[in-house]
């Protein structure tokens, strides 16, 4: 496997996410020599508390300790959240990735603390990609092989034209020069007109009343649906506003993706014990860590106003804590399901916003095996005995993961989403692996996957975790309002004094659901509120979010 450690310094002209909601450049910010701010001296040690030790958490708690105050973290399981990285036992370093696997290089801020904390990335293997080697496509019974999109059959080279035609009447190629220019006047022109008009229709309804797909078979719609390009198959996100897609396409999230060497969720976990920069008042050698004694503290149990307007905070255990502010990185449904919170924390039009939001199912089982024997080549065919594999059969995609010729691999062997995770839903590990293996079957007739299993296979279904309900936020037509009323929420001035004080952080929050770019981007909005919440301000020279945010804001639709 050839890894390097990801490019934290955009190359000119390079597409990143910039954007397109609220064009900041997060990446600028975060390597000016400035910092990102300070506090007042007398606001050193003020008490943050943070929900949740997921990637907005740990960030946000990092950068925080940076500035002088004192994040406490609370979290109820597991330092990640949905970095979750399985080690199979007695591999060491040879993971599963339950959660977030690949990360785009337009991530740069993902990367900014990659490379931060000395992570090295390689190539994810997606379809029809160098690092996945052979693709294998397998649709309405036939079974076809290839490296590249030419050496599949054309009906596959027109859905993708068709696909590359539909966007571009839509003006993606002029939205991605914007953001290569970082022009954020045009930016926002372009933008801003679409947001009104793809709020409230469906993705299908861009492909099906796109004339570039109208114009061909309706199995060219279905193919697209199934097995798609870059990632995989699109069906499961059908149903959502095509604002979702779009912004995932013109920032290049879904193509040029890399993989965290050893687990992404080294990530939150390496920010758990970095230790703070000469800059911050903190002594030399301070980390996470070492605030809580090596340990997060419990789960939260409840928030309330507490009679000096600070925060009363409750953990799972009934023990109780005050705290100045607070922040919230879990998803935003645990404020109505799991955390008793004063109603009064929000506005009765953001807690209609939280409730709304809308949280897609997903499904994953791994196994790990003896060698990466897919490599293999088939005497008959010369072509590898296995590819990575889409399908419209039970398992949609299947992933093969090679850590070496002298090391066990890897393979997800069904990835699915919505109405296909739910089929998985009610069935143990080893039953979703006999599913999985019995429709793999079908396509490698002449290849014994169960051979080579060893240890203990892995699955998630994270719908059914209740500290998550879903694995990220799937925004449905007319949802851009709710998301607007989320994302604004961490420029507080405006606000009643009760609502001041906790704020919000997560790819739920952000634009880009399902991006950890939109974990840390939303994180790095919410250190801006909370410092300036305590009298602290941005360098001059590197003004924060909030301090352009008027000039910047996503479009407002009003209510």
């Amino acid at each position: 496997m050839t890894t390097a450690t990801a490019f934290e310094t955009p190359q000119p002209g390079s597409v990143t996410i910039f954007g397109p909601d609220f064009p900041f450049a997060y990446d600028d910010f975060l390597r000016h020599p400035a910092g990102l701010g300070s506090v007042p001296e007398a606001a050193r040690g003020a008490t943050v508390a943070i929900v949740g030790a997921g990637l907005a958490g740990l960030v946000a708690a990092y950068e925080l300790m940076e500035l002088g105050l004192r994040p406490v973290v609370y979290e109820p399981t597991r330092v990640g959240g949905r970095l979750r990285s399985h080690e199979f036992e007695g591999a060491d370093g040879i993971v599963a990735e339950l959660g977030g696997m690949r990360f785009p290089v337009s991530g740069r801020s993902f990367f900014h603390y990659a490379d931060r904390v000395g992570l090295d990335s390689a190539p994810f293997p997606n379809p029809l990609t160098a690092a996945a080697g052979s693709t294998v496509v397998d649709i309405g019974g036939q079974t076809f092989h290839g490296s590249t999109l030419g050496e599949l059959p054309g009906e596959f080279a027109d859905v993708a034209s068709a696909w590359d035609e539909a966007l571009e009447q839509i003006g993606f190629s002029a939205i991605q020069d914007a953001i290569r220019d970082r022009d954020v006047a045009a930016l926002k022109g372009l933008w801003n007109e679409l947001v009104p008009v793809w709020d409230g229709r469906t993705f299908y309804d861009f492909v099906a009343t796109s004339p570039c797909f109208s114009k061909l078979p309706f199995r060219y719609r279905e193919m697209f649906g199934l097995v798609g390009f870059g990632t995989g198959g699109w069906d499961s996100d059908f149903p959502n506003s095509m604002l979702e897609i779009l912004r995932v396409v013109v920032t290049n999230c879904d193509t040029d993706q890399r993989l965290i060497v050893g687990g992404a969720e080294q990530l939150p976990r390496r920010l758990w014990t970095l230790p703070v920069s000469e800059r911050s008042p903190w002594p030399a050698g301070t980390t996470l860590a070492s605030l809580h004694d090596g340990v997060p503290r419990p789960g939260i149990a409840a928030i309330h106003r507490h009679d000096d307007g600070r925060f009363a905070i409750r953990d799972r255990w009934g023990s109780s804590r005050v705290h100045d502010a607070v922040l919230a990185t879990c998803q935003g449904w645990l404020l109505t399901t799991q955390i008793e919170c004063d109603e009064s924390l929000f506005s009765h039009e953001l807690w209609m916003a939280l409730d709304r939001t809308r949280y897609m199912q997903s499904s994953k089982t791994f196994v790990m095996v003896d060698r990466p024997f897919w490599k293999d080549i088939d005497p008959a065919t010369g072509r590898p005995v296995m590819g990575m594999t889409l399908t419209d059969r039970l398992t949609r995609g299947t992933y093969l993961f090679d850590n070496g010729p002298d090391r066990p691999g890897v393979i997800c062997l069904t990835y699915t989403w919505m109405s296909d995770a739910l089929k998985m839903l009610p069935y143990d590990v080893d039953q979703r692996v006999r599913l999985s293996l019995d429709a793999l079957g079908k396509i490698y007739p002449d290849v014994d996957i169960k051979s080579h299993i060893v240890g203990d296979p892995v699955t998630v279904s994270w719908e059914d975790d209740p500290h998550f309900l879903g694995a990220f936020k799937g925004a449905l037509p007319g949802h851009y309002r709710y998301n607007h009323r989320m994302y604004r929420h961490f420029v507080q001035g405006g606000m009643p004094a009760s609502e001041r004080g906790i704020f919000m952080a997560g790819d739920d929050v952000s634009f880009m659901p399902g991006w950890a770019e939109g974990a840390v981007q939303t994180a790095l909005n919410a250190v801006w509120g909370i410092m300036t919440h305590f009298g602290g301000a941005s360098h001059p020279d590197n003004p924060g979010p909030g301090d352009v945010f008027d000039r910047l804001a996503p479009v407002d639709l009003g209510d």
